[in-house]
């Protein structure tokens, strides 16, 4: 049974060569030779080895990871629950395909996502791979149980690359650019941002829905998608509000409301769930990510009358809820509610967002703070304007990698910041990557 990895990787961040290294840069021209050019590159460090909050490159760098793979592994890297669950599984069986010949551990996932997903009502849920896969299904679903077609999503929106995925998405570049035509029936509306609009949620909200019923038609709408917390789009936390008023209309008017909590779900905002926050219940939540501690799986929970709805054999695929990723979502579960990971969340988001707003205060650069648990990002701008500054995030970023800390960008203009440490991040951990950080800023400004 393995207990830890700690003899092999260290705690603290440590630089041993330049960045990337040797090795690292062999790699590299090996990966360009035969990987698609199509693959961001990143930070071309190749890792051998990770635990904790730390990584550990093939030139022996140890890196601190505030990405946690996109918010993949929120429970932190190498945890001895998962491994043993996981080792386990692979001895025992690795494969039959749920809908030929079925297993246990694919009912445990879905008993436990009807008891953590919001509302008390009755729950099925259908087992996928990826984020992009769950929600093409629960859009599938929805227009089926709903006869309607059209779907409302959002500006600053990301939902994946499949073809309806990417029509579901706002930005173009990268995730669009001449990859159509797309899925029709996707209507897009403005979200509630409020460092740039300045609204109410209430206000966001009417505007909103006054631009669907003008331009859709309430009774045209087969569901409202939405990320409770956007990711890719910026880490955009709509106003107090806005979601509950949302929910309201759909729920008046048969829309099926879907929350996107691939990147937002599994304790990442201090709940177990985004849209916790504010007692919202959604008809189908989405999830992936930190659901299986770096396994694909992805899943589809949804009011049983709904997932029910849909005839037999119209949901699933040969990998969907393989037996080893299901384990591995079983282990990670319990390893948050063993470990408090909702309560750690919560204290990394105080400790970080005291950080940025003590970093705000001696640069004009940070436009806006904001975020969630340890999902927090900051909006840079030119400063004494909320013109977007894609540069400087870019230099900020960079700047981390170089000194040995994974940092992230995103946003629609790719002028946010957004930090996904890992839950079981130390707070010395922390402090240093906030540190190296506070430089790269400073650096930058």
């Amino acid at each position: 049974m393995v207990t830890s990895l700690e003899p092999v990787v260290g705690t603290e961040r440590k630089v041993v060569t330049e960045l990337p290294g040797p090795k690292s840069r062999a790699l590299h021209e090996r990966r360009k030779a035969v990987v698609s050019a199509g693959l961001t590159n990143g930070f071309p460090i190749y890792i051998e080895r990770a635990d904790g909050a730390i990584l550990l490159d093939v030139d022996g760098n140890q890196i601190l990871d505030l990405g946690s793979g996109i918010a993949v592994t929120s429970i932190g890297h190498a945890v001895p629950e998962v491994i043993n669950a996981v080792s386990a599984q692979v001895a025992a069986f690795t494969h039959t395909c749920f809908m030929v010949t079925p297993y246990e551990s694919y009912i445990e996932v879905c008993e436990e996502l009807a008891k953590l997903t919001p509302g008390t009502h009755a729950k099925t849920s259908a087992l996928f791979n990826s984020g992009a896969e769950a929600v093409e299904n629960a859009v599938k679903v929805a227009r089926l149980a709903t006869g309607r077609q059209a779907v409302i999503v959002f500006d600053h929106a990301y939902h994946g690359r499949t073809n309806l995925t990417m029509a579901l998405t706002a930005k173009n570049m990268p995730y669009k650019d001449r990859f159509g035509p797309f899925a029709p029936e996707i209507y897009r509306v403005a979200m509630s941002y409020p460092f740039r609009d300045g609204l109410s949620g209430a206000e966001a909200a009417a505007r909103a829905i006054s631009e669907i019923e003008t331009t859709v038609g309430a009774h045209n709408v087969a569901a409202l998608l939405i990320e409770p917390i956007q990711g890719e789009g910026g880490f955009v936390v709509p106003a107090e509000g806005f979601l509950p008023a949302l929910s309201k209309w759909t729920s008046d008017n048969g829309v099926v409301f879907i929350a996107d909590e691939i990147q937002s779900g599994f304790c990442r905002t201090g709940d177990w769930f985004a849209v916790d926050h504010e007692g919202v219940i959604p008809d189908m939540v989405t999830t992936a990510k930190g659901l299986a501690g770096g396994m694909p799986l992805a899943a589809v929970t949804g009011r049983a009358e709904l997932m029910n709805a849909v005839h037999e054999g119209g949901l699933g695929g040969t990998y969907g809820g393989n037996p080893v990723a299901a384990v591995a979502a079983l282990a990670t579960i319990k390893t948050m509610r063993d470990r408090d990971l909702l309560g750690r969340a919560r204290e990394i988001g105080q400790i970080v967002t005291t950080a940025l707003r003590d970093l705000q205060r001696d640069t004009a650069m940070i436009g806006d703070i904001r975020g969630r648990g340890a999902m927090i990002a900051m909006e840079l701008v030119e400063p004494g304007t909320t013109t977007p500054n894609a540069a400087a995030a870019k230099a900020i970023v960079n700047y981390c990698n170089q000194h040995g800390v994974i940092a992230l960008a995103c946003g629609t203009s790719g002028n946010v910041i957004r930090l996904l440490p890992p839950l079981v991040i130390t707070n010395e951990q922390l402090a240093d990557g906030l540190s190296v950080l506070a430089d790269a800023v400073r650096s930058v400004h």
